[in-house]
């Protein structure tokens, strides 16, 4: 995916997950498919994308991404939250559950 694709996908959707990862990454491996069952199950109306970091480093470097596993998460086109390495899939659950109800309720 390009830069300037990824930029008009997260100004134009209401939700964006960014994780950005790389190979040999035993981290990286292990976290992969717990956010992706998250937000799946969880957050179904956020976009999720997987970037790999070492095959993208501008798109890495524009999100100023310069440890992996990272997670970004957009919502309404505004960084929201971001989580690295160490980051605790519940506590990543909390702060992304707090407003997602509220931004895609039903009307």
């Amino acid at each position: 995916m390009e830069l300037d694709k990824l930029n008009e996908i997260i100004a134009n959707e209401k939700g964006v997950m960014l994780y950005f990862w790389g190979e040999n990454c035993a981290v990286c491996d292990a976290l992969k498919p717990k956010i992706t069952e998250l937000f799946t199950t969880k957050f179904p109306k956020i976009k999720q994308y997987i970037i790999n970091a070492q095959e993208n480093p501008d798109i890495a470097a524009a999100f100023s991404v310069f440890s992996i596993p990272t997670t970004i998460v957009f919502l309404e086109g505004k960084e929201f939250v971001r989580e690295g390495r160490a980051l605790s899939i519940y506590e990543l659950e909390q702060k992304v559950a707090r407003f997602y109800n509220l931004l895609f309720e039903e009307a």
